[in-house]
């Protein structure tokens, strides 16, 4: 099967009554959701992300209460071949949380209590689906925050956020959540549970194996809890709304604006007028209004938090003379919020830039992270490949996102709707242009089924082939959130094996070449494996790479000869001299450069 969307159905098992029963017995009747028993709508909202863009046909939505539901639920799903889709709040941008096609719908709504609180170190323990402004609300009680916040806050789930290493607002301050949780509760593949709940901020006692989990958009497991290291929560909040001539003076004030306010600085946002423009349309009437009298290119919104408000306002103050003294002066007007409501008016005009754009017409959103001086250049470009195309009246970009880490948010949208000479102009053109300008083509949205067939864009070919090994050794039969991530080797299709089932010998013919697809894949896997092992010198990843390959009976494909006497050698090294790797302290020797050599028949990798 290929990744992403409009990918053939892989070969798993479809929905029966007899697994349903099995399943309404495990759950209870009642949290098993089908076509049977809710109306079309209630179904849709877990078959269909929010945008609309991608809808699947899953006839059975299942919600356990606990991890102990979720393993029988995937242990059996995994004896049964039926593929799952775990899913969060289902706020996602690239259709990692829907089914492509009739996958169980795995809804993890029911778990969303807190479990625990260290009010001394602030370290919570969480189910995976508690949202994260309720999160946010129980730990402002007692003087802590979650170290995360996003436009979604009031839908999206902390298991979610964590499954997609979800970024948002003020990552500037506290980082990315692979720093901030410190453990995970996940349930794999075949129903096993991986307890790695620490609570500890220090264990280095072998591989972080939360950190498998975190990011992996469930196609590795499924996050069920975790604990999170949460900041207290700041007792002075600044809130600043500035206007800039150029984005040459955008970074000029971020510059300036982490010289002056360093520790209280906690986020840094920037926005475009047209960005502005769609939110104050959509916003008319709602009190939401441009807060300066003259319009500018380029706005950019600062926040500050800390314990002392006098403090930070006397540190705002300075920078305010910084940016805004001289003759060419970074920052050309701008206003400071009053109050509360001024300040989640000013918020409201960066959050609210999203739903308004994805409501005004058919939203063409990119999450890419780049260069800082290089930002705005896709912005500009883009709007210059929809003029020459002679599209610009209906389809409008706009260019906003997160300064502190250089990600930007590229939107387009189609005022007429659905447009694919839109969609043709853009892709692959935008991740194309990213590439080439050494950034990212996913900042914080993940891959999902949106961009798979991008990935190598964005990942050396060693390390796309060690993430394959990855779900490979973790989920065998590929049960978890298939046709996202990863771009798999493809299977027949359901046409193409009707088809071949009308011939004489079809099943049987049909059994070889699933049996030939993935033998296939499996070597293709090996021989990945086996470069990565080579190319690091890591002593216990070539021994596993080796014995795949013989288990493989590779011998004729890969100079496994080559291979073992280059273990030896490490191994020799590694006893005397008492390191792990060696890879780039040894001279290439025979023994390297016949392993250089590796596959024997150069047309394998194209014949397959």
């Amino acid at each position: 099967m290929g990744g992403g969307a409009g990918a053939p159905r892989g070969r798993f098992a479809a929905l029966g009554s007899e697994e349903l029963r099995h399943l309404k017995q495990l759950l209870g009747p009642s949290n098993v959701l089908t076509p049977e028993e809710v109306e079309r709508e209630d179904l849709l909202r877990y078959n269909q992300d929010w945008m609309g863009k991608w809808e699947g046909r899953s006839s059975a939505i299942l919600k356990p209460a606990t991890t102990q539901e979720v393993s029988a639920i995937l242990k059996y799903a995994n004896e049964k071949n039926l593929a799952v889709v775990p899913q969060g709040g289902n706020t996602g941008l690239v259709g990692g949380s829907v089914p492509v096609h009739d996958e169980l719908v795995l809804s993890l709504l029911r778990m969303n209590q807190v479990e625990a609180l260290d009010t001394l170190s602030g370290i919570v323990t969480v189910e995976a689906g508690c949202v994260l402004e309720q999160l946010d609300q129980y730990l402002a009680k007692h003087g802590f925050m979650v170290p995360l916040d996003l436009g979604a806050k009031g839908t999206c789930t902390i298991g979610g956020n964590a499954a997609t290493n979800a970024g948002g607002l003020r990552y500037l301050r506290y980082g990315s959540l692979r720093g901030n949780v410190l453990g995970v509760e996940a349930v794999l593949a075949d129903g096993q549970v991986v307890d790695s709940l620490s609570a500890l901020r220090k264990d280095n006692t072998g591989y972080g194996l939360p950190q498998l989990f975190i990011g992996s958009e469930g196609t590795l497991g499924v996050i069920t809890k975790l604990t999170i290291l949460c900041p207290a929560r700041p007792k002075a909040v600044n809130i600043a709304f500035f206007a800039c001539s150029s984005f040459e003076h955008v970074q000029r004030t971020f510059s300036l604006a982490r010289q002056k306010l360093g520790e209280v600085l906690s986020a840094v946002e920037f926005c475009d007028r047209s960005a502005i423009d769609f939110v104050l349309k959509r916003e008319a009437g709602t009190g939401v209004r441009d807060p300066l009298e003259e319009t500018y290119p380029f706005y950019v919104l600062i926040e500050t938090s800390g314990s002392d408000g006098e403090h930070d306002s006397e540190k705002l103050h300075r920078f305010l003379e910084a940016a805004m003294s001289d003759g060419d002066a970074a920052v050309q007007d701008g206003v400071v919020a009053a109050d509360e409501t001024q300040a989640r008016a000013l918020w409201r005009l960066r959050e609210g830039v999203s739903d308004a754009m994805t409501t005004a017409g058919y939203v063409y959103k990119y999450d890419v992270s780049l260069p800082l001086p290089r930002m705005y250049e896709l912005v500009e470009e883009t709007r210059q490949k929809l003029q020459e195309a002679g599209v610009e009246a209906t389809a409008k970009a706009a260019g906003y996102g997160h300064l502190g880490d250089a990600n930007l948010h590229l939107n387009v949208t189609s005022l007429t709707g659905r447009d694919d000479k839109v969609l043709e102009l853009l892709e692959p053109w935008v991740f194309e242009w990213v590439s080439k300008a050494n950034g990212s083509i996913s900042a914080e949205h993940g891959i999902g089924q949106c961009k798979p067939h991008f990935l190598h864009l964005s990942k050396s070919e060693s390390a796309v082939a060690l993430m394959r090994t990855l779900k490979a050794t973790m989920d065998p039969k590929g049960i978890l959130n298939p046709y996202k991530a990863l771009r798999l080797q493809r299977a027949l299709t359901q046409a193409e094996e009707a088809h071949v089932e009308q011939h004489e010998d079809g099943a049987e013919l049909l059994r070889a070449a699933r049996q030939n697809l993935e033998a296939i894949a499996r070597k293709k896997q090996c021989i990945a494996l086996l470069k990565v092992a080579l190319e690091s010198g890591n002593v216990g990843l070539l021994e596993a790479a080796i014995h795949q390959c013989e288990r493989e009976n590779m011998e004729g494909e890969v100079n496994l000869d080559a291979a073992r006497r280059r273990l030896a050698t490490l191994q020799t090294a590694v006893f005397s001299l008492g390191v792990a790797s060696l890879g780039a302290t040894l001279e290439l020797s025979r023994e390297d450069r016949e392993c250089g050599q590796l596959v024997k028949d150069p047309e394998f990798t194209d014949r397959t």
